[in-house]
């Protein structure tokens, strides 16, 4: 069905953002995983580049709140693919790092996520992806 023959409200920005995001999930789920979620995967990615941050950076780096980030990394931890470190100058921080087990499970994951990339915009030119990339990096810009 054409956008313009949905209801008004099926079109506000905000309705076909998360119409986006429910497809992206449904997705990820038939091309990467049921088990490693997306966020899961952008904390792998981030610790591959920034081994060592703190978990309160790593927070910051994927916009999410204490306690989000908290029981991500727990449950991550649990899971064998990150270890908490505690830092030696400073008892209240916790450093993290891959694992053996989270570099090889990223390893696996990285052609899977291109794929998804592939599969989301299949419908749009390589020039419309850059500027649908573009357009959200604004649309995410800090709020005054």
């Amino acid at each position: 069905m054409p956008l313009d023959a949905h209801p008004r409200i099926l079109v506000h920005t905000g309705s076909l953002i998360r119409r986006a995001q429910q497809r992206h999930v449904a997705i990820w789920q038939r091309e990467v995983s049921t088990e490693v979620t997306s966020v899961q995967y952008a904390v792998l990615l981030v610790l591959e580049q920034r081994p060592g941050i703190s978990q309160r950076e790593l927070g910051d780096e994927l916009d999410l709140d204490r306690s989000t980030i908290a029981e991500l990394v727990a449950r991550m931890v649990r899971n064998g693919v990150l270890e908490r470190v505690g830092d030696p100058q400073d008892k209240r921080r916790n450093t993290l790092y891959l694992t053996a087990p989270g570099r090889a499970q990223l390893g696996e994951l990285k052609p899977r996520v291109a794929n998804v990339e592939q599969v989301l915009t299949q419908h749009l030119s390589s020039e419309e992806r850059e500027q649908l990339r573009g357009l959200m990096e604004r649309l995410l810009a800090p709020l005054p």
